[in-house]
């Protein structure tokens, strides 16, 4: 089962703020979604979530930025390309981010799950339209990676380019 407060508290502790409330969604259409969430009403009650949807927050733009700046040493290497996926999936929780990394120009996937013992990073794909280059480890999860059209779940490597790179149920 889900629990939208872990999700909160993730939330806090890597410094991001919200838009409006912790919402729910079938997970084939929050995957499928590249643009910006719609902000979540606010709920009043801790309904539990069902298997097959996400719990998942609406990240404001400057505090996704001011996180970006902080885990990677260097302020404004990173800026955000595409509205970021902090969500809960089957009690597990995760941050998706898509940015452009100025110093390498390219654009860059990188994928996180929080565990009791911190962030890890399960996923980073660097991409242009000639390359992308991968170092995922979503063996454990039901995600993978789609660079192409090609499903990635582990390895590191380069294949084709793309213009984007989505975070997907495996």
């Amino acid at each position: 089962m889900m629990n939208k407060n872990l999700l909160r508290n993730v939330l806090v502790g890597a410094g991001i703020a919200t838009v409006g409330a912790i919402g729910t969604k079938a997970a084939v259409d929050y995957f499928k979604n590249r643009g910006e969430e719609e902000t979540p009403p606010p709920q009043e009650d801790e309904t539990p979530v069902a298997a097959d949807q996400v719990a998942y927050a609406k990240v404001e733009d400057a505090s996704l930025q001011k996180f970006l700046d902080v885990s990677f040493g260097e302020a404004g290497r990173y800026v955000p390309s595409r509205p970021a996926k902090v969500f809960d999936y089957q009690g597990k929780q995760y941050m998706v981010v898509w940015a452009r990394d100025h110093k390498k120009n390219k654009n860059q996937m990188l994928a996180f799950i929080y565990t009791p013992e911190g962030r890890k990073m399960l996923a980073s794909v660097g991409y242009t339209s000639e390359m992308s280059d991968y170092n995922v480890t979503l063996g454990d999860t039901p995600f993978a990676v789609d660079v192409a059209g090609q499903k990635i779940t582990d390895g590191k490597g380069a294949t084709k380019g793309a213009d984007e790179v989505d975070f997907v149920l495996a």
